[in-house]
């Protein structure tokens, strides 16, 4: 039962972090911001605390955070919260409130339009900046805790062989050969078997200390296994196990900012594919494909849960980056765009920009949807078929 309600979760958590990098931006400028809601449509759940309302929507699909504008009703019709406030008589009604709670009305300095161009666009920005936070301390956690670095270690030194003159002692890691770093047994086997006769340059850690030394492999027969025939290869005089250890926090950091910037990258490159036609619109996944996948990750354990959140965080941050209206990319254009002309759009050019920015998202939700039935019946006419 828990698998099931996997999509839930991992739909949650992303759209959650995202709405909240808005609301915690919006009260850091001091907007009012009246409501903070998961969801869309009529509240199955809803309280408030303070002068903030927050409620799950029936239609798990987003989320929103309202904020006082001069554009308040056309953004309440959109997201689907009146804004006119209870009647006086009615349940949540509080006469020391400003609206929709109350009747006090909003001060002007604390709509979102009244603050600078700065703090407005660092308000836009802050949702898919929690998204990509997020996705970069999960890929950290999840290298940090299930990533094992791999050292040769040192288990024997053979008397009167190179290693031995060189000074090479049980116990040493051996890290690099010739300045490459060296990550299984089998890569320094390799280094020294081709250079039979060379010296080579091999980094040790000794007791945490770095040693560097230098050592000619001799050169001994021996039979290649893929042609049977008699080759040289070099030796040193020594045999290696493979020690396990946690990654560093070092390297977390590293390898964990790698791949969320890969993770990133990835979106990029399908948006690539898709406009020189390499890649279908067909090749697209929407809510039910990702539903799916979330229930396969809990199958599959935490680790491929939080992974598959990561994912999502990090190409929902980019995806809310393109100048699109509706999306955070399309709302940054429209602030730098209104302060360029030191004046606002009128409001017939907003509703049409809204117009488009809806219709694209509706036209891509029916797509995405309209694949993801498909591969599930697809999928469900092949299982009989077997």
């Amino acid at each position: 039962m828990l698998v099931w309600l996997a999509p839930v979760f991992v739909f949650g958590i992303v759209v959650f972090v995202h709405e909240l990098g808005h609301f915690l931006a919006a009260k850091a400028f001091g907007v009012y911001a009246p409501r903070f809601s998961i969801g869309f449509g009529p509240a199955i759940a809803h309280w408030r605390r303070g002068e903030t309302e927050y409620r799950v929507g029936v239609l798990p699909l987003g989320g929103y955070v309202r904020m006082a504008s001069r554009l308040d009703e056309a953004a309440s019709a959109l997201e689907g919260g009146g804004e006119s406030g209870p009647p006086p008589d009615g349940e949540g009604y509080d006469p020391n409130a400003m609206v929709p709670f109350g009747p006090k009305p909003v001060p002007e300095n604390r709509w979102f339009e009244s603050k600078s161009l700065g703090a407005r666009l660092a308000i836009m920005v802050a949702g898919v900046t929690m998204n990509m936070l997020l996705g970069w301390v999960i890929n950290v956690a999840l290298v940090k805790n299930y990533a094992r670095e791999l050292t040769p270690r040192v288990s024997e030194v053979v008397a009167g062989r190179p290693a031995a003159a060189a000074g090479v002692q049980v116990g040493d890691s051996i890290v690099s050969v010739d300045g490459t770093p060296v990550t299984t047994k089998g890569d320094f086997v390799d280094s020294v078997s081709s250079r039979p006769g060379l010296p080579v340059q091999v980094g040790l850690l000794r007791h945490g200390t770095p040693v560097s030394v230098s050592i000619t492999p001799v050169a001994d027969t021996a039979t290649d296994p893929s042609t049977g025939k008699v080759i040289h290869v070099g030796r040193v005089g020594l045999a290696a196990t493979v020690d396990s250890s946690p990654i560093p926090i070092g390297r977390a950091l590293r390898d964990g900012t790698r791949a969320t910037v890969s993770m990133a990258g990835l979106v990029f490159t399908s948006l690539q594919q898709l406009a020189t036609r390499k890649a279908s619109v067909a090749d697209l996944a929407g809510p039910v494909g990702i539903a799916q996948a979330s229930v396969q990750a809990a199958r599959q354990g935490a680790d491929m849960i939080f992974f598959l959140i990561a994912l999502l965080s990090v190409n929902l941050a980019v995806f809310n980056l393109l100048p699109i209206p509706i999306l955070d990319g399309g709302q940054i254009v429209v602030q730098i765009v209104e302060a360029v002309r030191g004046e606002p759009l009128t409001d017939r050019a907003r509703e049409m920009v809204a117009r488009v920015g809806l219709a694209f998202i509706l036209l891509l939700f029916l797509t995405v949807t309209f694949n993801d039935l498909k591969r599930l019946i697809v999928g469900i006419a092949g299982g009989h078929a077997g």
